[in-house]
């Protein structure tokens, strides 16, 4: 994985990122709302969880 992937990787992650409050700002913005209202451990279980999910997919794509 070269430089240029990482750049690729990050350039995906910031399309994905903005697709939601791009076509539904209301609802993007009640999500994040109530991830304010999260205490800590649930915000690192849903990081952690993220994480996770993220490297099981990157897993299944060099696999394939």
């Amino acid at each position: 994985m070269g430089v240029d992937s990482l750049w690729v990787a990050f350039a995906l992650l910031l399309v994905i990122e903005g697709l939601l409050p791009f076509v539904a700002p209301r609802f993007w913005r009640e999500t994040f709302r109530r991830l304010t209202e999260l205490t800590d451990g649930q915000l690192r279980f849903v990081g952690l969880a993220s994480i996770v999910v993220g490297a099981l997919f990157l897993l299944l794509l060099r696999d394939a």
